[in-house]
């Protein structure tokens, strides 16, 4: 902390927000509690802070996380309360932490006079956090809050981000100290990424202009950097397909000619095939993880040459042996390969691999058109192709994890890099409403579209009373199917349908929105979900849209994990 200026006299719940005014925090999402009145307090003066009180914890650090993951900034999130306040934060931590997501999480902590003597709601919340955060402190005492605050920030917003967590004691928020003036962010960060080093570039290219049948697959690293731009740069001066790896189908943009889609076992065939018969896989900013390979050569090809560019070096050749392995910002290798590419005279030719990639792509999209069941009752392919003709462009899109948002991570089309929000390996039921509601405070100005199951939003509906409240216009598109659509499948499929603890009641959504003070639509046939959703869009409140999907549409996406059931 710099000692220059004037020390300023506060409490250590002031010194906090002062702190996270110093980060230029514009949003704190929190539920109210004893334990950290103080900052509450302050937060109350800090004019630049809007606060956004929520009904749950977890709920509360799913927007924080959507609001991190659309603006690029970190997403803050209070429990006012230790103990029970606090261990609701876990399931969205550990969403986060699954994501990538820059999550600083505060939480109140038992008086440090108090612990160890079994006191009320006492728990070990250092212990509690640190295996589902990058890293987890407990802030020792009241003249250390800006330093660790600013600590919290600057590990979070490192290469690879992921969520953070403070334990401020009540007697450390509410003791005062003399505090110099805060810094500012720039004097702490870090100020660039890392390059590839050039032998590499060299080797890596060289691979790449010899490949026959080369693909590009992009994850996050591309996606999560808006690096988008580049990475087609290198695709257009290859001539080869890019697929992305699932849960981030928006890393470019739909309609651009050299887009094969989501590869992997939940993506779709032609993006996946690519990458089974590839005789070069450029893995660009993604560590080739679980939904992308379910860490098997049945999914990608066994005889490719690897080349992986990933910012975590510890993901490189973890779950594939790769011919190069470039510790590297993503974007930035793709424009250093881009340059030695297209300077590269002797190219082996791709058009023929390339040309049968986009007729096989043409004729999916067609038939995925062609094929969508559009009876009654709805099925799912009927639904998703009614939504693709109704959901704008610029929409950002949020899924929940079941069957039914499986399906639509490759069913929806994505136009605009970094619209496509999912649990991601974390697969968390109850996500997508809520990160919705954060993404929409980050892009006000941008349409959110959040769909789930019936059950994930029984889950968290209670947060229709946070965005009423808030003026948050997300539009909620719930998929009720009346089950665990998952789980229902295996139970179909696997365990000669002996179905328990499958099947879900719920009041009628639409009624509960109007109840809460937003708009309510229903769509019991496919004809009513085109016009339900753009009143939605055009309703100028929260709107949630209750469609009724046919309960028997079930699909089973994990077989892999039952086939021991199938000999």
């Amino acid at each position: 902390m710099s000692n220059s200026g004037a020390s300023n006299k506060m409490s250590g719940g002031q010194a906090a927000v002062a702190a996270l005014q110093a980060e230029k925090v514009s949003h704190v999402f929190g539920l109210i509690g004893s334990a950290t009145m103080e900052m509450f307090d302050a937060l109350y003066d800090a004019d630049d802070i809007n606060f956004i009180g929520v009904h749950d914890e977890r709920t509360g650090t799913h927007m924080a996380d959507g609001f991190a993951r659309a603006c690029g900034q970190a997403g803050v999130i209070l429990a006012g309360q230790n103990g029970p306040g606090s261990t609701n934060l876990v399931t969205g931590l550990a969403q986060a932490k699954a994501a990538y997501s820059p999550v600083v999480s505060i939480a109140g902590a038992l008086a440090t006079g108090h612990v160890y003597r079994d006191a009320f709601q006492e728990v070990d919340q250092q212990s509690l956090f640190t295996p589902i955060t990058k890293k987890t402190w407990t802030v020792p005492s009241t003249d250390r809050v800006p330093e660790l605050v600013r600590e919290a920030f600057r590990v979070a917003l490192s290469p690879r981000r992921g969520p953070v967590h403070l334990n401020l004691a009540r007697d450390v928020l509410a003791a005062t100290a003399d505090f110099p003036p805060m810094q500012a962010p720039s004097k702490y960060r870090n100020h660039s990424v890392p390059a590839a080093q050039k032998d590499s570039i060299a080797r890596a290219a060289t691979l790449l202009t010899q490949a026959v049948q080369p693909v590009i697959v992009a994850g996050g690293g591309i996606k999560d950097t808006g690096g988008y731009q580049l990475a087609i740069d290198l695709a257009e001066a290859l001539n080869c397909p890019i697929a992305t790896s699932p849960g981030h189908g928006d890393a470019i943009a739909f309609n651009h000619r050299l887009n094969a889609g989501q590869m992997g076992p939940r993506g779709n065939p032609v993006a996946s095939r690519l990458v089974k018969e590839a005789d070069v896989i450029l893995a660009l900013g993604t560590r080739l993880g679980f939904n992308s390979t379910f860490y098997s050569y049945d999914n990608v090809n066994p005889d490719a040459a690897i080349i992986q560019i990933e910012i975590e070096p510890t993901a490189i050749g973890r779950f594939f042996e790769v011919e190069v392995g470039i510790w590297a910002d993503a974007p930035t290798a793709a424009a250093q390969l881009t340059e030695v590419i297209r300077a590269t005279q002797q190219r082996a030719d791709v058009q023929a691999w390339t040309d049968a990639f986009q007729a096989e792509r043409a004729q999916f999209l067609a038939n995925r058109d062609a094929n969508a069941a559009e009876t009654h009752p709805t099925q799912p392919s009927g639904l998703f192709k009614a939504l693709r003709a109704v959901i704008p462009h610029d929409a950002s899109i949020t899924l929940d994890a079941g069957t039914l948002c499986l399906q639509a991570t490759d069913a929806l089309n994505y136009y605009t890099p970094k619209s496509l929000f999912t649990p991601l390996d974390f697969g968390l039921v109850g996500f997508s409403f809520a990160a919705g509601l954060g993404i929409k405070l980050a892009r006000p100005d941008t349409p959110v579209v959040s769909l789930m199951g019936d059950g994930g939003f029984g889950m968290t509906m209670s947060e229709l009373s946070t965005a009423v409240d808030h003026g948050i216009n997300t539009v909620t598109i719930v998929m009720n199917n009346q089950c665990w659509g998952a789980e229902k499948s295996y139970q179909k499929d696997f365990f000669n349908q002996r179905y328990i603890g499958a099947d879900v009641t719920s009041p009628p959504f639409d009624k509960v929105a109007e109840l809460y003070g937003g708009c309510g639509y229903r769509a019991d046939k496919l004809s009513d979900v085109g016009p339900a959703v753009e009143a939605a869009l055009a309703c100028g409140k929260p709107a949630v849209v209750d469609v009724a999907v046919d309960p028997d549409a079930l699909y089973s996406f994990r077989k892999d994990s039952f086939k021991h059931r199938l000999s």
